[in-house]
């Protein structure tokens, strides 16, 4: 950990996890570890692949990565 506002504030990744329990965790009562890990691996599968992003021009990070190699390539 850095100081605040230093390029090493893990803000985004405490951001995702504030969305992972407040959008997805606290709605669902799990019997078991396996079906926790469904429920969370569901969530990923949306966030990267569906979630649009402001940062990455309204597009998900899995267009963003293909546009990018695309152009790259």
């Amino acid at each position: 950990m850095s100081r605040k506002g230093n390029c090493w504030d893990n803000s985004p990744t405490e951001r995702f996890f504030r969305s992972l329990k407040h959008k997805q965790l606290n709605y669902e009562k799990f019997r078991t570890k396996e079906a926790a890990k469904l429920s969370i691996l569901d969530y990923l599968a949306f966030y990267n692949g569906q979630r649009a992003h402001s940062k990455l021009g309204d597009q998900s990070p899995l267009e963003f990565e293909r546009e990018f190699y695309k152009e790259s390539a």
